[in-house]
């Protein structure tokens, strides 16, 4: 697929707002609408951990492919249909150097490609589409392959706010590219606290935190000096939610007003949650999520109370 080809697939983010929605049109509030998270598609993940080899294995992903084409297939039925669809992050399970980087990229293409053309795809990087640590070169990749990897854009008068987490993970190998999206969130939240929109929402791969913010640092979470300080700066500007991934289980908490909402994976499942996606109404009051299995998406599709807040 070519690089134009790819873009009209997947709208993708170009000059740090994503061309699928026109900004000024979309600054007012036109009433409450809806929009689709998923996470962790990570194409290769479910046979790496299956073999206990989550660095080296990963050469099968047909179990991923079936999943995510369930969920496309999910989406696509829905009526009315998604604002958008976000995917939060590890798109793909093979590190940036690795083997399978780009059939598996190519898969995930392939299906993504699937998406109704009027659901705008908006796309996260994690650290698997990054690296753990990333570099210049890892993150011009994945700009290359997928669009910007931070972002803001407008819906119906709500600011989206799209971060790369693993710049406050470890920006050790491109601090110059971590000081350049700090600059440009405090531009963005200076933008939300002035209250000219009616929400402003996160959507970042690596969570703030699992479920409080004094929490132990992990694996799965940003260490506590940093989640502090981001979730302070966050509150601040009046942001109301951040949705993740990375956990591969659903979890999540408060701090202050901010809702801090971890989905599970439409891939490999860590815990007892089941492969899925989250709904997310948006009203003019609040933001209502509800976590399907891709089973019951597919189904039976939103649950009506949640269309009835759609009719508010």
């Amino acid at each position: 697929m070519s690089s134009a080809e790819a873009g009209d697939v997947f709208h993708r983010a170009r000059g740090r707002t994503l061309d699928a929605f026109s900004s000024e049109k979309e600054k007012e509030w036109k009433g409450p609408f809806y929009f689709i998270q998923g996470a962790d598609p990570q194409f290769g993940l479910m046979k790496a951990w299956s073999t206990g080899d989550c660095d080296n294995g990963g050469d099968e992903w047909e179990q991923e492919i079936r999943l995510t084409e369930q969920a496309v297939e999910a989406i696509n039925k829905l009526n009315p249909k998604p604002k958008f669809f976000v995917l939060c992050g590890d798109l793909i399970h093979a590190m940036p150097g690795t083997p399978w980087r780009k059939e598996q990229t190519k898969d995930l293409q392939q299906v993504l490609k699937a998406v109704d053309q009027d659901i705008p795809l908006v796309l996260v990087s994690g650290n698997h589409d990054l690296g753990n640590v990333p570099t210049a070169k890892t993150v011009e990749e994945f700009c290359q392959t997928w669009g910007d990897d931070y972002f803001s854009f407008w819906v119906g008068g709500v600011l989206f706010l799209v971060l790369n987490s693993q710049f406050f993970y470890d920006a050790s190998k491109c601090p110059a590219l971590k000081q350049a999206q700090d600059h440009w969130l405090d531009q963005q939240l200076r933008i939300a606290e002035q209250q000219r929109c009616q929400h402003a929402i996160v959507f970042q791969h690596i969570p703030l935190f699992l479920e409080s913010i004094d929490e132990d640092d992990d694996y799965f979470n940003l260490t506590k000096a940093v989640r502090k300080e981001l979730a302070d700066k966050l509150t601040k500007a009046g942001i109301r939610a951040v949705f993740s991934g990375h956990y591969h289980r659903n979890a999540g908490g408060t701090y202050q007003d901010l809702d801090m909402v971890v989905s599970s994976a439409i891939g490999c499942q860590l815990g007892k949650d089941t492969h899925g996606l989250r709904v997310v109404v948006v009203t003019a009051e609040k933001i209502v999520h509800r976590y399907y299995s891709l089973d019951e998406l597919c189904k039976r599709g939103i649950d009506d109370d949640l269309k009835e807040l759609m009719k508010e």
